[in-house]
């Protein structure tokens, strides 16, 4: 029986939750497995902490393309917040470009795994978006 054990866990909260209650969920259930289990300890470090980033729905470059995604694909767009692990937290903290947005073709739960994949329709359908949005954003500045 293995006397240790490590494990790294990639909890990313969400835009309305904060990282002290995140970290209270994961001790609060280590605390009760060391409560519970004679001779169960543990100790938690944080590797790094990002905070998730999210644009106001009514900035602009939101609207636009909102309706860019309507227009091409047929569907309400969804708003999903940042986890902040991705270029537009650079953009908005050290950037300090408040209105900015990640949007891209593709499954967001492949996204950045190592079997992600993205259909040739997916490409063009964004392209399609993307270019609605900046021809909208242009004429209208």
């Amino acid at each position: 029986m293995a006397d240790r054990c490590r494990i790294v866990i990639d909890r990313r909260w969400l835009i309305e939750e904060s990282p002290a209650a995140v970290k209270a969920e994961v001790t609060g259930l280590l605390d009760g497995l060391k409560a519970t289990r004679p001779g169960f300890d543990w100790t938690m470090r944080d590797l790094f902490e990002v905070a998730p980033v999210m644009t106001d729905h009514d900035a602009p470059v939101v609207r636009s393309t909102a309706a860019a995604i309507e227009r091409v694909l047929g569907k309400v767009a969804e708003f999903v917040a940042s986890p902040g692990t991705y270029d537009q937290k650079h953009i908005d903290r050290i950037g300090r470009m408040k209105n900015c947005i990640a949007y891209g073709p593709g499954l967001l739960h492949l996204a950045h795994q190592p079997d992600e994949w993205v259909g040739v329709q997916d490409m063009a359908d964004s392209a399609l978006v993307m270019a609605l949005v900046l021809e909208d954003l242009l004429v209208a500045s």
